[in-house]
């Protein structure tokens, strides 16, 4: 009797598994046609880039999103240059190729490409700020913590806790990642990340997230935890009341445990998660450029003449 119940336990489980698998493939399949990459094996409009101003100007490391790219940060990006600054704004590891690349990724792989990026812009320029959005914030808040001598930094709806029922997910990837390889990032029934349709409609995101990212995006999220009462630096911190990502209370946490003295929470209306991109974006561009432009004349020391 035991014999023949283990082998319908044992079909169901096959079963499963197959009905996962195919799932999984026509999700990767229509990403892959929604976001078809190029000839370099990155999406059109996903890769990293650089406004470049002189030595002398100032500079700004801008990083994005899990999941998603580059392009969320543009507008910013492009309005922070025209106050003068140089703005570089790489891309993470596993994001803006294929689902399979992201199926690759570590945590450590993305705060070292902000460690490389952050210590390339120091070397050229005397002045260098930081900003993240959503998981670059984590990023920004452990870079923030490890370089004491950072002048500025800006975190946008920054993705520092996560929903136990995801994290669980996260520890238990190993095993169900045999059978689901890519789960879509996206819930019908919840408010949106962009409110705005027309930006949403150009997100270049995956709006799918792997095993693997997931073990990464909260690894990152717990050393992100932990590093905001090491940080020092004046902190401008912009949160959405409608963050579909970031509850109010749960972002209001994160900012009372940010070590900095100077430190400040502006909260904003109208748009979702994804705050650059979203309703309400030309106040949000205000209040980053003023509050790095306050803090331009601060030099560390060491990188004094």
């Amino acid at each position: 009797m035991w014999i023949a119940a283990a082998v319908v336990m044992i079909a169901a489980f096959a079963g499963a598994v197959a009905r996962g698998r195919r799932t999984a493939a026509q999700l990767r399949d229509a990403t892959l046609r929604r976001l078809p990459v190029g000839v370099d094996g990155i999406i059109p409009g996903a890769e990293a880039f650089e406004l470049a101003r002189g030595a002398e100007a100032p500079a700004i490391l801008l990083l994005h999103g899990g999941g998603d790219t580059p392009q969320t940060l543009r507008y910013l990006a492009e309005y922070l240059h025209a106050r003068g600054y140089h703005v570089r704004v790489p891309l993470l590891p596993g994001h803006g190729r294929t689902l399979q690349d992201f199926s690759r990724v570590a945590a450590e792989e993305w705060i070292e490409t902000a460690r490389a990026a952050y210590r390339d812009l120091i070397r050229t320029h005397r002045w260098v700020g930081v900003g993240g959005l959503s998981m670059g914030g984590a990023l920004a808040a452990r870079l923030a913590a490890e370089e004491g001598s950072m002048p500025a930094l800006v975190l946008l709806a920054p993705y520092v806790a996560m929903p136990s029922r995801i994290a669980a997910a996260a520890r238990l990837s190993l095993l169900w990642g045999v059978a689901v390889p890519y789960v879509s990032a996206l819930d019908p029934a919840a408010p949106r990340s962009i409110q705005d349709q027309e930006e949403a409609a150009r997100s270049l995101g995956y709006g799918v997230f792997t095993p693997a990212a997931l073990r990464a995006l909260r690894a990152t999220v717990a050393h992100a935890i932990g590093a905001l009462p090491n940080v020092r630096c004046p902190t401008l911190m912009i949160q959405s009341r409608e963050d579909n990502r970031m509850p109010a209370a749960v972002a209001q946490h994160a900012f009372d445990h940010i070590g900095a003295s100077e430190k400040e929470l502006v909260w904003v209306t109208g748009a979702g998660h994804v705050i650059t991109v979203d309703y309400g974006r030309d106040r949000i561009f205000q209040l980053v450029g003023d509050f790095f432009d306050r803090h331009r004349g601060a030099v560390p020391i060491e990188r004094r003449a």
